[in-house]
């Protein structure tokens, strides 16, 4: 019984952090680059890293198929590299929890650097600092609650994502099997109290995450 109601948690957590560490580094990076550069096809591109917050889970986990599938350059690319698919393995499920994830990371990156007064970064500039050091000395600790919150956000969207996991990287216990999949199919099994204990933790868990973004509001 602890085995069966602690694998879907461990592997949860464990898809998190993946995911989290990925969209943190790529959403701050890219939020400082769209609140900082005009160039073309800048409302298209940030368009699409919004479609996830919209889009049908079906649609993504769909997507997702398309493009790391065995037809496609990418999918036989990693095959010949890893000798297996990616799909239907963790990965699969990291990549998921990922690009659901990314849209609260970058818009929160992205909105705390437009609050980052720029003459304080050229200030900068002109005492001699390089761009990476105005990028993590001025512009991330003056961006850091925004940050922070879009880190804890994407983190929670990641621990609950469900529908383009199922998909992409299917409901194998012990290997893509998470919370939110554990839930679907232990109800379908009609095991209510174990559908319940995990429900109760990840509520929980989402409480914990959302409760400590709002308390740095107030």
């Amino acid at each position: 019984m602890w085995k069966e109601y602690w694998e879907p948690i461990q592997l949860s957590i464990t898809v998190t952090i993946a995911a989290s560490i990925v969209v943190i580094i790529a959403g701050t990076f890219l939020g400082y680059i769209f609140a900082r550069r005009v160039f073309k096809l800048k409302l298209i591109l940030e368009t699409v890293f919004m479609l996830p917050l919209v889009l049908p889970p079906s649609v993504i986990g769909f997507l997702l198929i398309i493009i790391f599938g065995n037809q496609s350059f990418i999918g036989i690319f990693i095959k010949n590299l890893f000798g297996h698919s990616i799909i239907f393995t963790w990965y699969a499920a990291v990549i998921s929890a990922a690009v659901v994830a990314f849209p609260l990371m970058f818009q929160s990156a992205k909105a705390g650097f437009l609050h980052v007064h720029r003459r304080m970064e050229e200030a900068a500039v002109d005492l001699g600092a390089k761009p990476n050091q105005v990028f993590f000395r001025i512009s991330i600790p003056l961006a850091k609650k925004a940050i922070i919150a879009g880190c804890i956000l994407s983190g929670a969207r990641a621990l609950g994502e469900f529908g383009a996991t199922l998909m992409f990287a299917g409901n194998i216990p012990g290997v893509t099997q998470t919370v939110p999949t554990a839930i679907y199919m232990a109800i379908d099994m009609g095991n209510m109290m174990l559908a319940w204990t995990w429900v109760i933790t990840i509520v929980i868990l989402s409480f914990l995450l959302l409760f400590f973004v709002r308390s740095k509001d107030v």
